[in-house]
């Protein structure tokens, strides 16, 4: 009988192959062995209730019947063609037909790709090259995107702080930093380089900030005056907060959006999604050589992947989806808040009831640097001990599922209070 290998060992294992021993995304000595419903097993065989779900796209649970069922019956048909596949059209159909600002999609396997092309779309269309980021934004790994993502060193804006090695001086040049929720500051920016400014990125809910009231529109008012791109990363918030997205929630519609995650279904799919005008762009028949962008991937668009999107998508449309969404996670924020008040801890609950943190602070955060300057040694601690309690979850975000059970409120709301008697 082979022997069962636990977390350390697999860990022993995974140094020898893997720089640091994972592979780059979650906690390496970590080890997930199983996931079904609301529940993951580590390879000790520990369990847990999952308000990681995959870093987003596990919304509807692991291992959803009818999304195993789809994804069964095309495997046998082809995982993969490198051409234009029924799935994949009607998968584009559909989200053209929930988001706001779709008039046509292009397909990739990941929401950094998705980002990165969003960003050369965007100078692609305006022939200009600067973009506008806000400090503490995610949107993937590109050089672009890791400038100012996570700085430990404060600057004075608009300069940029790269995140990382590796990337030249002169990418730095073309990025403008500004702090999120500060209309001032971006009216102020623009009047001295608008006219240099390919596009402005933004979370429209960023990380677990909520943006202030009017500013996305004061953004989307921005980008029209001075006609930049306007692109929403919504590879987080893109059929997690609505169907239609934050774009839909919040009532302003960007020029171009961004959307992975929750589209694949627990597969490698992402997309691009914009105004017909800018997709054209990706169309050397229409724009001609000169300004074509050229963009193609090996799994863009895979079926396997379409057809869990489409399912997925299938479910989240049904009738009080995204009202039990909703409450499952206003229950999660009340039992965190009422567990902490009741030890007279100072915290925020911040973000949204389908995407929020708790952040150990006197007051709302606004920006990047409100969450910096918060007590991070009280959320690791907490953190640690909801996983000590079995509650897997991210350090920095907490998502609700479809798939939530009332067995896993009342462990959730149990660890809540062992992790609040712990901080006082």
């Amino acid at each position: 009988m082979d022997k069962i290998l636990s977390q350390a060992d697999w860990f022993e294992r995974a140094k020898a192959v893997l720089p640091g021993g994972g592979f780059g995304n979650f906690d390496p000595t970590m080890f997930i062995r199983d996931g079904k419903g609301s529940r993951v097993w580590d390879e000790n065989g520990k369990e847990y209730v999952d308000f990681l779900i995959g870093s987003g796209p596990m919304l509807l649970g692991h291992g959803h019947p009818e999304v195993l069922e789809a994804v069964a019956e095309q495997l046998p048909n082809g995982m993969t063609f490198f051409a234009n596949n029924a799935a994949g059209v009607e998968l584009a159909e559909e989200i053209c037909r929930a988001v706001p600002c779709a008039d046509q999609i292009r397909y990739v396997s990941s929401g950094g790709e998705a980002d990165m092309y969003a960003i050369r779309l965007a100078r692609a269309f305006t022939g200009r090259d600067k973009v506008v980021k806000f400090e503490g934004g995610y949107h993937g790994m590109s050089a672009e995107a890791q400038m100012s993502l996570a700085p430990s060193r404060m600057v004075n804006f608009p300069q940029a702080v790269p995140d990382s090695a590796g990337i030249p001086e002169s990418v730095r040049a073309e990025m403008l930093i500004a702090p999120f929720n500060d209309p001032d500051f971006i009216r102020s920016l623009l009047a001295e380089h608008g006219d240099e400014v390919a596009a402005i990125i933004v979370e429209p809910l960023q990380r677990i900030i909520p943006p202030a009231p009017g500013f996305l529109q004061l953004l989307r008012d921005e980008a029209d005056k001075y006609g930049i791109v306007l692109i929403f990363d919504e590879v987080v918030t893109g059929f997690r907060f609505s169907y239609g997205g934050a774009q839909e929630l919040y009532g302003v519609t960007p020029d171009v959006a961004t959307l992975g995650k929750v589209i694949g279904g627990g597969f490698p799919l992402a997309a691009i999604a914009g105004r017909a005008d800018i997709m054209a762009h990706f169309d050397k028949a229409t724009v001609g050589a000169d300004k074509w962008l050229m963009q193609l991937g090996t799994l863009s668009g895979n079926p396997v992947a379409a057809v869990a999107g489409l399912k997925t998508m299938e479910v989240l449309r049904r009738d009080g989806a995204y009202d039990q969404l909703r409450a499952n996670g206003q229950r999660l924020m009340d039992m965190a808040g009422a567990a902490l008040s009741e030890q007279g801890i100072a915290h925020q609950i911040v973000g949204d009831p389908t995407l929020f943190e708790i952040v150990f602070a006197d007051t709302q955060p606004r920006d990047y640097r409100d969450v910096f300057n918060a007590d991070t040694a009280q959320g690791a601690k907490f953190n640690a001990v909801l996983m000590h309690e079995g509650i897997f979850k991210a350090p920095g975000k907490t998502y609700p599922s479809l798939a939530l059970t009332e067995a896993d409120f009342e462990l959730t709301g149990k660890a809540y209070k062992v992790a609040a008697a712990a901080l006082a």
